[in-house]
């Protein structure tokens, strides 16, 4: 007996309501970007291996999903490489490409290789699946889609300000309220880490201090301590430790504490900017939060940083991040070529949706009408209404088979089409139709006109 088929940990097949409810957030978001002006680019599914590898530090590269070479991969091989079991060094060999990890880099290549085609600054979205070889789990997949935003060659803060407008918008049409936009800035970072005299220690002080949340103050203070940061220095930055306020109170406070720091105070006035002019602006349901615990990508971002957290009610993690890069490119040889974007984590917020019940019923509308299947008369005489209401944007469609009419309700009922239209000798001799409610069971006959103003 065959074995019952599969699918890898970390994928999902998505039924024809899961499409549907996809291909709604996907639309919202789509039609946002495009509001903003956004133009859609899509590059191709896997990259060359030399692409990609390097560019996400040691995690990300151990996360990338290598393609083997086509043919005899091993044939390259170095046998040397092969007996000592050096994977690092026989990858390299046998695979020359890899799924893409994140849209990012990819976009970064395509800046670089079309750059004497593109208009600048360049305003770009993309909406593609990427793959990831990490340990699956709620919320977190192997193959997932991405929705990025990102805007290249302009250093103006207004782009900071209109992204935070943007994710407002898009989780404000999807009905969810309460998200609260975090963000923090880069230079705040090193400017604190300047202070306290552990520049050397950055990467070291904000991941502890990232971690507030979930070990509290003495856990972070003890992970300091052991990552060799000073008492004195601790204690310098005391005030991180119940961070309260306004953004306004919050920013001020940040002032006062990085005054000695070119670098800090530079992140103190972009923040100030930013948050200042967001906040005049206003938004329509989410919240903004400035997070000194944030700390997004140290080796990535170069200004404000920004993460997404869905409303309280609801155990998810982020749900969208970004921030400013000032060198994306520079990796590939184009340097100066500042740029900052956003990101949706469109399966999480699927979940989020979803737990929250705000699809509405609509996205998932199936067939309108199903005309019953009586014969070859029977069915052509349906098929040319089929055929008008189809043209008039009316979701119908005929039984295939002539076969028990009790079976052809019963297909009705459990794909929730909620009319059957019903043809016998006496509608065609007529010509007209019996439409029957399949949740109520009234029944009315109707002439073609009648019919479709029942349907739209």
């Amino acid at each position: 007996m065959a074995s019952k088929p599969s699918i890898p940990k970390g994928t999902r097949d998505f039924s024809p309501a899961e499409v549907a409810k996809r291909q709604y957030m996907i639309q919202i978001i789509k039609s946002n970007f495009e509001k903003f002006g956004f133009q859609p680019i899509e590059t191709p599914s896997f990259e060359n291996s030399e692409t990609l590898m390097g560019k996400y530090g040691e995690e990300g590269d151990r996360l990338i999903f290598k393609i083997l070479n086509s043919g005899d991969y091993l044939a390259k091989a170095d046998a040397s490489h092969l007996e000592n079991k050096d994977s690092t060094k026989l990858t390299s060999t046998i695979s020359e490409k890899a799924l893409r990890y994140d849209l990012t880099v990819p976009f970064a290549r395509y800046v670089v290789q079309h750059q004497n085609d593109i208009e600048f600054p360049f305003k770009r979205y993309q909406i593609q699946p990427v793959w990831r070889a990490d340990r699956p789990q709620k919320g977190r997949f192997r193959e997932f889609f991405q929705c990025d935003a990102d805007v290249v060659g302009s250093k103006s803060l207004w782009q900071e300000v209109e992204l935070v407008q943007l994710y407002d918008m898009v989780f404000t049409e999807l009905g969810l309220k309460g998200t609260t936009i975090k963000i923090n800035n880069r230079k705040i970072l090193s400017g604190i880490a300047e202070v306290i005299g552990a520049s050397d220690k950055l990467i070291d002080f904000t991941v502890a201090l990232d971690k507030l949340d979930k070990i509290g103050e003495d856990g972070v203070k003890k992970e300091m301590l052991e990552k060799g940061i000073s008492d004195e220095a601790i204690n310098k930055v005391q005030s991180l430790f119940n961070f309260t306020g306004t953004i306004s109170e919050k920013i001020e406070k940040l002032a006062l504490l990085l005054a000695s720091s070119q670098e800090g105070m530079k992140g103190v006035e972009e923040l100030r900017f930013i948050c200042k002019n967001i906040m005049n602006l206003g938004l329509s349901s989410a919240i903004l939060d400035l997070d000194v615990t944030l700390a997004r990508g140290l080796n990535y971002y170069t200004g404000a940083i920004f993460e997404v957290a869905p409303p309280k009610e609801v155990a998810m993690g982020s749900i969208g991040g970004g921030g400013r890069y000032d060198d994306l490119t520079g990796i590939f040889g184009l340097k100066n070529m500042s740029g900052v974007g956003i990101s949706f984590g469109l399966d999480r917020i699927y979940l989020v949706v979803e737990e929250l019940n705000l699809f509405p019923e609509t996205v998932t509308a199936t067939t309108k009408a199903l005309f019953i299947n009586y014969g070859d008369s029977e069915a052509f005489y349906a098929m040319r209404a089929i055929k008008k209401l189809r043209l008039a944007g009316i979701k119908a469609e005929l039984y295939p088979d002539n076969t028990k009419v009790a079976k052809q309700f019963q297909h009705a009922d459990k794909r929730k089409i909620p009319f059957a239209v019903i043809i016998g000798e006496d509608e065609i001799a007529s010509n007209s139709f019996a439409l029957k409610n399949l949740a109520t069971g009234e029944q009315l006959s109707h002439d073609f006109e009648g019919l479709k103003k029942a349907l739209l």
